[in-house]
Formats: C-alpha cells, structure tokens, sequence
C-alpha cells in the first residue's frame, strides 16, 4: 500500500513538474494512452486546393487565387488519423470569409486546429525614392508616379518598396534604377502577378510645397511627416521645402499654387508669444511667406501652424489675432480614442468644399475624424469665443476682427476651422486648429480598423482642391 501512494506521488510529481512529458497534463486533453500525433489532420483540400499544414501553431493555410469567393467552399478532402473523427466532414460547404476551428477527436484525446485561406494578393502598396519621396499608386491602372526635385536627377535612385505578404518583386526593394524612363516592377506571389509601371519626374517647378524647419523630410517630426507623405503621394507636382530653401530662394514658385505647413509641438504652443519664441524659423521666412500670399499663392496652415497668418498680414494690421486657446500632448503619450471623435460644421457651411465627401456618422453636422484604439495628441489651436474671456464676445465678434469666416467649431462654440478668403490679388488661406486634425498614431490598439480616421486625408484633399482652382 506504502509503495502505490510513492508511485501516485511520484507520478503526480513528474506530471507538475515535467507537464509536456505526460500527454495527460497537456491542454489538448490527449490520455497517457494516445499521443497527440493520433489527432492529426495529416490532409485537407477546399475546392481542390490543399491547405499547407503548420504543426507547430496546429494551423491549416489554404492558398487562394487573389479573386475567389470563400463564402461557400466545399471540403473535397479531408485525412485524418486512423480512428479520428472531426466536426467538419469530408463533403461539407464551409463559409471561409472567417477562420474555422477543426476539433479533431481520437478516443479520450483532441486537439484543435485552425483552418483559414489567404488569397494570393500581388500588391505593391508603399513605394518610396530614396526613403522620401512617396509615389502615388493607381492600383486600378497599375501605374506609380513619384515627384522628385530636379535637383536629385533620375539615375542611380533607391526604391524602398512595401507589398503583399509572401509576394517577390522584381527588380528588388533597394536596387537602385535608372528612371529616365520609366521602368516595370512585378510582383509574384503564388498564382498571382502584377505588373506596375514607374515613373519618376523631376520637378523643376512645384505646385505645392510642404515646408518645416527640418532640413528633410525625414527630419520631420512623425506627424508633420505623415501629413507630408500623404502630400507627396496625392498632390501632383509637390515637394517638401525648408523654411531656410524659400529664404534662400533655391525654388521656382513661378507655378506653385499653394503652401502647406502642418506644425506638431510635443506640449502644444500656447499663444501669441509662445509661438513667437518657438516658431523662429518660419517667422524669420515671415517676409518671403507674405509675398507669395499677397501675390495670390495659398496657404494650408494646420495645427499650431494656424498662428501664422496673423504674422503676415493676412488679418490685417492686428498682430494679435493668433488662436487664444491651445494645447497639446507629447506624441509618446498620446490619448486613446475609446471612439470617434469629431468637431462640428458650423451654421450654414454643410456645402463648403472643405466638408464634401467625408466618412459620415450619425450627426452629418459633425466632422468625425478618429476611431476606438487611435492614439491622438490632441494638439489643438483654436478660438475660446465668450464674453467671460478672450477678446471675442460671439461669432460675429471673431469674424469682424479677424476677417476670417468660421468653416468649423468645437463642443463649446470655439472656432476649431476657419478661413481668410482669396481678395485683392491675395491667395485664400484655410486654417485647421481643431485636436481631432490628426495625422499619426505613435501605436494602435488591437483590432483597431481605420474608417473615420480617413476624414484627415479627405479633409486635406478638399483644402488642396479648393485652394489651388
């Protein structure tokens, strides 16, 4: 009796200690009397085509051609081990739009093992020149064109070149290529193939810049260069400039049409002096920035940029009209959005150019711009209107002293988007302030999907629409 309580003892003792020596103490509920090997899913074809077994991660892949429908395919082989049976049959129509679980039973033992497909998509979707110029891509026409400053020339460019999972493309990611004409890159993954066509041109003469203080684009904080990037691969004919470039005047603005400065301040910049004592690089280009809105060029001024045009006359003689109420995060500690958040369309301005198209919600008075799991700065630069403080009784009282008009306002009335129309020869001027104006996320919670986050951009390409007409 002494010895069976040592051997129960004993065995117990393994079991904890040396949990994968004893099939029992697994998490597959596989008995000391069959090994896992007995729940094997050793075969398995969907339509036809066989899935590629993992038995690490107990996963079953079923390639597909890069077009197919998976909401009704048929299980046309099915092999398990001897004396295995499964809860998905041999015959079975499976709806493969989600991942299904295959529960394989053998006696008093299973296992679990997760059955999904993955189409064979070919796709280049980022392609870079020399890590900072971002090429705009048609996928329908499977065309990439990428803006360079004519100063880079076209030979012996770098491509960095981002696409489908499990794809190749040829030629490579990071060969450098000759652009003087334009050259084919295909991408091959399984039974799908692309061809796009590249094309690189030199610009001489921009039709819209974006500039900062940085002597690069990639030099740029991460939101001012997202905002960038996105300007690159969806405006036609712009570049990033210095402010030390336009002061130099190494750029022909013969031909462009508007300037965009988006300006992210870990911390915010509160005021007039604040932006004063921090915004020294643009102040100090104050002069050539003001010629060319007085000579008809328009500006985007997003963010803590938004104090500029007080700066350079655009509000007239009054100095003093910079946003009086601001804020902001630090990008490595930014808020997370539990759900959208947006600003509203003020009274009467529904058929601005700048709020067609969008995302809508429920409210089509609101301007949503973030989803749940979004990381956002709120980075805000706006106008408190009230006759508790501030300098600016009500809405009308803004307007008369600025000669702005009111595009958008915050919960509490403030004024979060406005704009300075074109006169006199003078380029129009559109200003975002708003804390849901955001570009980038330092991370992103799990499952998070972007839908009105999509807004910025679309926000954005309506304000280039609009100025440069």
């Amino acid at each position: 009796m002494i010895t069976k309580i040592y051997q129960f003892l004993f065995a117990c003792l393994v079991c904890c200690t040396f949990p994968a020596a004893l099939t029992s103490c697994s998490d597959d509920h596989a008995s000391d009397l069959r090994l896992s090997g007995d729940c094997m899913v050793e075969a398995i074809k969907l339509d036809n085509f066989e899935g590629t077994i993992n038995l690490a991660s107990r996963s079953i892949v079923v390639r597909l051609p890069e077009v197919y429908d998976t909401q009704a395919m048929k299980v046309t082989d099915l092999t398990l081990s001897n004396g295995a049976t499964c809860n998905i049959s041999q015959g079975a129509t499976l709806n493969m739009g989600a991942a299904q679980t295959l529960h394989v039973k053998n006696g008093d033992a299973y296992l679990d093992w997760t059955l999904s497909v993955l189409h064979d998509e070919a796709r280049i979707t980022q392609f870079y020149i020399n890590d900072i110029y971002q090429g705009a891509i048609d996928q329908e026409a499977k065309t990439i064109t990428v803006y360079v400053p004519g100063s880079v020339g076209l030979t012996g460019l770098v491509p960095t070149i981002t696409y489908s999972q499990n794809a190749t493309v040829t030629p490579g990611s990071g060969v450098a290529m000759d652009f003087t004409e334009p050259v084919k890159y295909t991408v091959t993954n399984n039974s799908a193939e692309t061809t796009y066509t590249v094309t690189v041109i030199a610009i001489g003469k921009p039709a819209a810049l974006f500039v900062g203080s940085a002597a690069t684009l990639n030099e740029l904080d991460p939101e001012a260069k997202a905002a960038c990037q996105w300007m690159l691969g969806n405006v036609p004919n712009s570049l990033y400039a210095s402010f030390s470039d336009l002061r130099a005047g190494t750029l022909d603005l013969s031909e462009c049409k508007i300037i965009w400065w988006h300006w992210h301040v870990d911390g915010g910049v509160d005021g007039h002096d604040v932006f004063a004592a921090k915004a020294t690089d643009a102040l100090d280009t104050k002069n050539e920035i003001r010629q060319f809105y007085e000579n008809g060029g328009a500006l985007l001024m997003t963010r803590y940029a938004s104090n500029l045009p007080s700066f350079i006359g655009v509000t007239g003689d009054d100095e003093w009209t910079t946003p009086n109420n601001c804020w902001g995060q630090n990008e490595d500690g930014a808020e997370l959005c539990g759900g959208p958040w947006s600003f509203r369309i003020f009274d009467g301005k529904n058929d601005h150019p700048l709020w067609q198209n969008l995302v809508q919600g429920d409210n089509p008075q609101e301007v949503y711009c973030t989803d749940a799991g979004y990381h956002i700065t709120n980075s805000t630069a706006q106008y408190h209107i009230g006759t508790d403080w501030g300098g600016y009784d009500d809405h009308a009282a803004w307007e008369a002293r600025t000669g702005g008009k009111i595009l958008g306002v915050g919960g509490d009335g403030a004024v979060v988007a406005w704009e300075y129309p074109a006169h006199d020869g003078k380029g129009g001027v559109i200003c975002i302030g708003s804390g849901c104006y955001d570009w980038y996320s330092y991370t992103y919670e799990p499952g998070y999907v972007e839908n009105y986050h999509k807004n910025i951009a679309i926000i954005t390409q309506n304000a280039f629409n609009y100025l440069m007409k």
